[in-house]
Order: C-alpha cells, then structure tokens, then sequence
C-alpha cells in the first residue's frame, strides 16, 4: 500500500513541476556558495599551515569544494528533469534513471548532512592543532637564518598584528623561549651571560615579547621589554595597570576566528541540506506522472505516493535487493572456475 498519496490534476503538476525547478536552482546558486567558501576556506588554512600540526585540518575544507560541486550538478540535472516534465513527451526519457538519481540524492544528503555537523565540530579539532603548531612555530621564530624556517618570524609577526594577539596562550608564552637569535647577542656582555647561566637548557630568556605584540592604540610607548620589572619603568605596576601589549593569545583569537567561520559555513550547508527538500517533490513528480488514468490524455487526474510500499516493506526489498546483487557477483566471480570433474578423461 502506498504511503503519503496525494492526488494531483494537470493544474496542480504543472506548479509543482515549475516550483521544483525554481528551488533547483536556488540549491544551484547555493552550492557555487558552499564550494566558493570552501575554497576560501581551504586558502585561509594554507596561508597558516606553518601553525598547524597536521594537515587533517584539510578534510573539511575538501569535503566543503565536493559537497559544493556535486549540489551544483545533481540540481541542475534536477532542474532539467522538473523542465521536461512540463511537456509529458519529454518526460519519458527520464523515467528509468529517475528512481536511481532519487538515490543517489538520498546518499547525497546524508553525506551533505555530516559535512555540517563537522563544520560545526571541527572546532575542537583545531583547538588542539593550533596549540601544537603555535607552540612549535613559537620555538623556530629566531631560526631567521635557517632555510626553511626563515619565514616563521614574519609569518608570527603579521600573524599578531592581524589577530592582535600574543603568544599561544597569551603574552608570557615568549618568556618560556628563546626568540632572540644568537646571532644579535653580544656574548662578551655579563647580563647576556647571566641570563644563559640561569637555566639549566643554556638559552637567552628575558620578560620581553616581540615587537608585533605591542598594542598600537596604547597611549603609552609600547613596554616589550622587562615586562614584569616595576622599578625600570617609570609609574608602572604590571600587576594593576592595563598593559600596552595584546594579553589575549593567538591560539583563542585563530579559534574564534575559524570557529565563527565554521558556523557560517556550516549553516549554509545545513541551507541546502534543506533545500534538498525537492527530492521529496521530484519524487510526487514522477509517480504522479506514472499513474495518469489515461496516459494518452495529459490533463487526466492522477495520484502521486512517497513510497510505493510500507516503512518496512520497503527495507525488506531493498535488503533483498542487494542480497542478489552479491549472489550474482559470487557467480560472476566463480564463473571461470570449472569444477575438477570437467578435467577428467
């Protein structure tokens, strides 16, 4: 027994056949979106993926440029369909490749839906990402001499300045590090010794940060040096004025940064998740089409179903049908084995 019949006249088709395509193509324009800010997306990660851990973080810009394409061509081929059906003719082409575009459309939108649950949890993924890779990016930010690892201090640099942050987890992160390089040290100087004599690893720390951590709306000049030492500066008390340095950390500002984008990215998917609402419509379409009362007559009446058969029906004989996809595939495969019998003389 069908599930959902609706019935339908000539009238009636004819608005769902033009309402379809017009929300075809509004999932059209929707998916050049998704593919467009995954694309974006993907740019933004690649012009800081010296402060990523992994490259893992790709996977849900690349699942975002899929997702986007493949909306932008199995709505249009929807549209197409929903066109033709406007002229009975031209309808009967599409009839036997309807009902397998229905289910790839299907598995589209489950694939459509987990790919926003993941926009929308990859925050978490990143959190632990950036604090790995700011913290390795931190270490290498004197190696200006290194190949391969000269670009980190202006990457960290303008890195700061966009984000107004500092540090990993805020500006005290720089004390921990050695980011003076030994190249711009005088050896011969006894604070420089001191302050190597005064860790166990040998390194160069003060309580300074880098230039890019200074707050430029600061009235004060910016103090980047002994931070934490009230008598060097002149009324100064680090521990109750406001500092003139960014004291919010680069990890928090990136995440909130990439998490707001994610949440736009994946609300807008979950848009043309809905949108995909028309295969509901297209399938209306296409039953009531197959059962006009008289077939020779357009205008006839007809009724259209979601479902041919019951919930369960339905799943039996979808389970029966791949069982005997895999049984003709077992004979397909074993065909060319012949028994031992067919060798004996």
């Amino acid at each position: 027994m069908a599930i959902m019949k609706v019935k339908f006249d000539a009238k009636k088709r004819v608005k769902l056949a033009q309402g379809l395509w017009l929300m075809s193509w509004f999932a059209v324009m929707t998916g050049v979106l998704v593919f467009g800010l995954g694309l974006f997306f993907k740019i933004e990660l690649r012009k800081r993926s010296e402060m990523m851990d992994n490259k893992e973080s790709h996977f849900v810009p690349n699942s975002l440029i899929l997702m986007g394409i493949l909306a932008c061509l199995l709505n249009a081929f929807g549209g197409k369909i929903c066109y033709d059906s406007l002229d009975p003719t031209k309808f009967v082409r599409w009839k036997s490749i309807l009902k397998p575009y229905l289910v790839v459309c299907f598995l589209f939108n489950v694939l459509l839906f987990l790919t926003a649950i993941m926009c929308f949890t990859m925050r978490l993924a990143l959190e632990s990402t950036l604090a790995n890779g700011l913290k390795s990016g931190m270490r290498y930010y004197k190696d200006t001499d290194t190949p391969g690892r000269c670009y980190m201090k202006k990457t960290l640099d303008l890195m700061q300045i966009e984000f107004r942050c500092c540090g990993n987890n805020n500006f005290r992160d720089w004390f921990e590090i050695q980011w003076i390089s030994n190249r711009y040290l005088d050896f011969g100087s006894k604070d420089v010794k001191d302050r190597i004599k005064s860790n166990i690893d040998g390194k160069y720390l003060l309580d300074g940060v880098p230039f890019s951590c200074c707050n430029p709306n600061s009235p004060r000049p910016c103090i980047q040096y002994q931070i934490t030492n009230n008598s060097a500066h002149y009324s100064y008390d680090y521990h109750t004025e406001e500092l003139n340095i960014w004291t919010r950390g680069c990890r928090e500002s990136l995440l909130s940064y990439y998490g707001g984008m994610m949440n736009s990215i994946g609300a807008l998917v979950l848009l043309v998740w809905l949108f995909e609402v028309i295969m509901v419509g297209l399938r209306y379409l296409h039953t009531s089409l197959g059962s006009l009362s008289n077939p020779d007559d357009p205008e006839s009446e007809s009724e259209g179903w979601l479902l041919e058969k019951s919930i369960k029906e339905t799943f039996s004989s979808f389970a029966e049908d791949l069982k005997s996809m895999g049984k003709l595939n077992k004979v397909e495969a074993g065909s060319g084995i012949q028994p031992a019998s067919a060798f004996r003389t």
